[in-house]
């Protein structure tokens, strides 16, 4: 452990990016570490107490809420309105922005969004899982509730974003926009320590990560692309593998690590696509351009993209530039045939 440095640690070292920081966002990050401990340590009871399974409620897009969607979320969303730093959040798992109208969070500068259990139906067969979150400056006025415009801004607004995956063992990867950096969590010091800095992902990569049980329902060119993913041809090392597990997080970690491209796409039945663009693709988007690849909706970065609704859905293609760049190419070869 000579010379780790802890999550803590780092953050104020890192103030020195912020010519005008004021440990504001320093402190926000805080809370999110320490919610992530928390429900680190209830994730690692699953199968030992009764925190599995469904509630019985539907959140806002129709899906089946689990006892750890509801219990990460309002472990977060409490982590957050105890300070002072942070004036509202959204959630996947609310139907509206939640405005904290205390007097010390209207005074504050910063809206939080987060998918604050993503890939949580895996929970009950010991699946990896994790916390995704993203941050902006509010827009509106000081000393005056947040509104909802404070959160449709697109993603290339964003101060800081990142995810925690509960694995393993339990990473907290995060970006401010000078590079990424990911802290593995010791249980036994109850700290996350430095252990990838400066991630970078490969420009190239030999993992295409889908759900191919969908394959018929997708745009003509994802099927060509997948189809070239598994052709034989020494030169650019295919058929390249695939690996999908089922959440995003997970998914999102492996690539980024060994390259590789991450594709969720449109689909008959979800012509818009089925992952967030606030909750789930902004954040990933920040991240893994700051780790040198690329996040598209298969024509434009997703970081441009104008929300227009709080629970919008995309297509959703990420991961290594080359990857993705190819995946964009037969995107525009095959639309015709849509």
């Amino acid at each position: 452990m000579s010379g780790m440095r802890t999550l803590g640690e780092f953050i104020v070292e890192k103030q020195a990016d912020f010519p005008h920081a004021s440990g504001d966002l320093s402190s926000l990050l805080s809370s999110i570490r320490l919610a992530a401990k928390i429900v680190n340590r209830e994730i690692n009871k699953a199968g030992l107490v009764d925190i599995t399974g469904a509630v019985g409620t539907d959140n806002v897009q129709g899906e089946a809420q689990q006892k750890l969607d509801v219990y990460a979320n309002d472990k977060f969303k409490a982590a957050l309105e105890a300070r002072d730093q942070v004036c509202g959040v959204a959630s996947e798992e609310e139907d509206q922005a939640v405005a904290f109208n205390k007097e010390l969070n209207k005074n504050a500068k910063y809206v939080v969004l987060m998918d604050p259990l993503d890939g949580s139906s895996n929970i009950d067969v010991n699946v990896s899982v994790g916390t995704i979150f993203s941050i902006y400056r509010r827009v509106s006025p000081i000393g005056t509730p947040a509104t909802e415009e404070d959160f449709l801004q697109p993603g290339h607004k964003q101060v800081a974003a990142g995810y925690v995956i509960y694995g393993s063992s339990t990473m907290l990867v995060y970006t401010t926009g000078h590079g990424v950096n990911g802290f593995t969590y010791d249980p036994s010091l109850g700290t996350f320590c430095l252990s990838h800095e400066n991630m970078i992902v490969p420009q190239d990569g030999q993992i295409y990560s889908i759900n191919e049980g969908n394959y018929f329902r997708f745009p003509m060119g994802v099927k060509k692309y997948i189809k070239y993913c598994q052709e034989n041809d020494e030169q650019t090392h295919r058929p390249y593998t695939s690996r999908y597990i089922g959440s995003l997080v997970s998914d999102f970690h492996r690539n980024l690590l060994k390259g590789g491209i991450y594709l969720y796409p449109s689909t008959q039945s979800h012509p818009q696509g089925k992952l967030r663009l606030l909750y789930e693709c902004n954040p990933m988007a920040f991240i893994i351009e700051q780790a040198g690849g690329t996040a598209s909706d298969g024509v434009n970065r997703i970081m441009d993209l104008k929300p227009t609704e709080l629970h919008q859905r995309v297509p959703f293609f990420v991961g290594s530039k080359n990857m993705v760049d190819q995946l964009e190419s037969f995107m525009e070869r095959y639309r015709t045939e849509d």
